[in-house]
């Protein structure tokens, strides 16, 4: 009877005496509804409730979260970047960079961001983001006509949308606090090169030291004596980014 009420959270007590009858086991619904209460087991409404973490695990596979960050140039110029990430894979889509990000080009991107997961052939439902002006309601109709929820966090509280501030805090402390940024065509370039590195090469715990585009290779017998192996090491952006491989 505990067992019902835990894994099944919705169900109240007239529910969980019907699983009983169901199983052969006759006890009357007020008998239930007397064990539950003596082992503290909450009415269902109040089991049921479901809190943003448990959303976020339950939903991950079907969730996008997006965001605007602010770069400044060697030249004080101040340049957004527009970024989105799936929650499940961890895979990462830089959709652009401006000056300003007026709203005709935050609905174009909305619109690249649909056709982008289309052929990934993903199974988005649910997208997180805050609630800056930049994005208008036709940005979320274009997300709603492709069957994609806008989910707004409340206000000022960056950690419901925390994978993505993650991220960025990623993106500062691994290449643009490391990078000389000199205009727009030179920050788009260097995220680029940092979008293929964390989605085919950089280690990820949450996919247990894979890549979002990369599944771990099948492990190999540790060497032994002077065995050595060849490994080769790519630079990305004169070294800020370094990944490695065995050699061909």
């Amino acid at each position: 009877m505990l067992r019902l009420a835990r894994e099944n959270p919705s169900s109240g007590y007239r529910r969980i005496h019907g699983e009983l009858a169901g199983l052969g086991i006759k006890v009357v619904a007020s008998t239930v509804w007397e064990i539950l209460k003596d082992h503290g087991v909450a009415p269902s409404p109040e089991r049921a409730h479901t809190t943003w973490a448990d959303f976020l695990r339950d939903q991950a596979g079907a969730l996008l979260a997006y965001d605007f960050f602010e770069v400044r140039t060697l030249t004080g110029a101040r340049l957004y970047v527009f970024a989105v990430i799936e929650h499940a894979t961890r895979r990462l889509h830089i959709l652009g960079a401006t000056a300003h990000p007026i709203g005709p080009w935050v609905i174009q991107l909305g619109r690249n961001l649909v056709m982008d997961l289309e052929e990934a052939g993903s199974q988005a439902r649910f997208l997180i983001r805050d609630r800056d002006s930049k994005f208008t309601a036709t940005f979320d109709a274009v997300l709603a006509d492709a069957g994609i929820q806008v989910i707004k966090t409340g206000i000022r509280i960056p950690r419901m949308n925390s994978i993505m501030e993650r991220w960025i805090q990623t993106c500062r402390r691994e290449l643009l606090d490391r990078t000389l940024i000199w205009n727009q065509h030179h920050l788009l370039h260097a995220l680029r090169e940092f979008e293929t590195f964390y989605n085919e090469h950089r280690p990820h715990r949450t996919l247990g030291q894979a890549a979002p585009l990369r599944s771990l290779p099948d492990p190999s017998t540790v060497p032994t004596g002077n065995t050595r192996l060849d490994i080769r090491r790519h630079d990305r952006l004169s070294g800020v980014l370094r990944d490695y491989q065995h050699a061909a």
